[in-house]
């Protein structure tokens, strides 16, 4: 099935990884300056996700997707994990080729150094898409605590293991962002993402504390379907795969994955994006693809889309480099694909909703999983061969 991202890259993807390898080596492209190089830092088990937490400077955290979180202390992989939740996690790498499932992303909170909380969000064994809370050790910045697990919401994604979303993220106002896909292998594709009584193909919002009566967390009272039909928790909707979306100051950049003709990004200011339907699945990117299945708003048009030529199937989407020892990718948006592994990199003008000068990075990075931030504008990146690797000046 087109867009797979975890799953085990099919033959003919691996056969166009090769092809494009080779014609970096033999071809024009070959000469071309490479916007930055690759420092090694380590292999890890199907890593899906790469962070820093505020405070930790000397930290990297790495999201395997069996359910554990490994770390780097000043580049130097740590031998115990930070958290190991195998036990809560559903992955079953070698079952399905399409299986998306797994330990898929973390988020720490902006206090994390007085609160300690993080988040993880995983499939859980019910095959549920499931956001959990835990905290770090009073006593030990490397090691969670199992014991302050609390579960905040578990979202049913029956009959599929593919298009679980997964990315967290916070906004400067202390909510937490939730990415979640279509439900995946269903039919009609994509109906769970035009349906605002579904928690699916959506980027969720809540605030992540207790909320009253019992409840694991609250509503902002500024979500958009807060007293309209529609569920509380929806921010956006009408997303196919968001696998990773970014902030950049004020604008929120979602690259959602295309079902088999185009990638796109969605790149707008937050406000913009509230109550915003992304278009699935009436639209592909910029292509219409079931005109009969609109949804209950307007759809608001990608900035930017590649289609599926020379071998690409699904975007993995990045950040916003501020890095000036990247000279070449500073202020530009950097992205990739996961199966051709080629960065790329465009200038997002959001006011007129243009994307200026998409250009090769001229690196490429086989089976390519995300992308990760750090300290300074620090840029890592995770394959799905187990490299993580940091982008140092060219």
């Amino acid at each position: 099935m087109a867009g797979t991202i975890l799953g085990k890259l099919s033959a003919k993807s691996s056969l166009a990884i090769v092809t494009l390898f080779a014609a970096m080596l033999t071809g024009p492209q070959a000469r071309a300056t490479p916007a930055a190089s690759l420092v090694f830092l380590g292999t890890f088990k199907v890593p899906t996700f790469v962070t820093v937490a505020p405070g930790a400077t000397n930290l990297v955290f790495v999201v395997e997707r069996p359910g554990t979180i490994r770390l780097l202390r000043n580049e130097i992989r740590v031998n115990r994990p930070f958290l190991d939740i195998r036990d809560l996690v559903l992955s079953l790498p070698d079952v399905d080729a399409d299986n998306e499932q797994g330990l898929l992303s973390m988020a720490f909170a902006p206090d994390y150094e007085t609160s300690r909380r993080f988040y993880v969000a995983f499939t859980n064994n019910n095959g549920e898409i499931e956001i959990d809370e835990f905290l770090r050790k009073a006593d030990n910045a490397e090691r969670a605590d199992r014991t302050t697990r609390r579960k905040l919401l578990a979202i049913p994604h029956p009959g599929a293991n593919n298009h679980n979303g997964g990315q967290l993220a916070f906004d400067d106002n202390g909510l937490l962002y939730i990415s979640t896909g279509d439900g995946g292998k269903l039919t009609p594709p994509g109906e769970p993402a035009r349906d605002l009584n579904s928690l699916l193909g959506k980027i969720l919002r809540i605030n992540p504390l207790p909320g009253k009566g019992g409840k694991q967390y609250r509503i902002p009272d500024s979500n958009p379907f807060v007293g309209q039909p529609g569920l509380d928790e929806i921010f956006a909707y009408g997303l196919r795969h968001p696998w990773r979306f970014s902030f950049d100051g004020r604008h929120i950049a979602i690259a959602d994955v295309g079902q088999t003709l185009r990638e796109e990004v969605n790149f707008l200011a937050i406000r913009d994006a509230r109550g915003a339907n992304f278009g699935w699945p009436q639209f592909e990117g910029d292509l219409v693809f079931d005109n009969s299945r609109p949804g209950p708003d307007p759809a608001t048009p990608p900035m930017f889309v590649y289609d599926h030529n020379g071998g690409r199937c699904a975007i993995i989407g990045g950040y916003v480099v501020h890095n000036l020892a990247l000279p070449a990718l500073d202020g530009r948006y950097l992205y990739g694909d996961a199966c051709t592994g080629e960065l790329r990199s465009f200038v997002p003008r959001p006011s007129t909703q243009k994307a200026l000068g998409d250009r090769s990075a001229e690196v490429i990075l086989p089976g390519l999983s995300s992308f990760g931030v750090g300290f300074n504008g620090t840029i890592y990146t995770a394959q799905i061969n187990g490299r993580v690797n940091r982008l140092a000046p060219p």
